[in-house]
């Protein structure tokens, strides 16, 4: 059983793996959060981004899903990158 820990804009949950392999992301942005494909991509795109500036630095063995939240759309990019990086730290998945 994995771990939800919530942000400001999305919440992160957590599964542990124990196998040693690198770790895999998901990012999920409903249609509920907003009915615009583009606003939808920005925010995936804003959160693969933090993940791909901090892989070098993070723990293996591990699943980690994004759930976004409707007030990530009206967050710029650089903002969220920002607050993806902090809250992957506060998870304890960056070394």
């Amino acid at each position: 059983m994995g771990k939800i820990y919530q942000s400001e804009s999305f919440g992160i949950s957590v599964l542990k793996r124990e196998d040693g392999n690198i770790p895999r992301f998901g990012f999920i942005v409903s249609n509920k959060i907003s009915p615009d494909a583009v606003q939808r991509n920005r925010i995936k795109r804003g959160l693969k981004a933090a993940v791909k500036y901090s892989l070098t630095d993070m723990k293996i063995g591990v699943d980690v899903v994004f759930l976004a939240k409707p007030s990530s759309v009206r967050k710029p990019t650089d903002s969220l990158i920002i607050e993806a990086k902090e809250a992957l730290k506060r998870v304890g998945l960056i070394k």
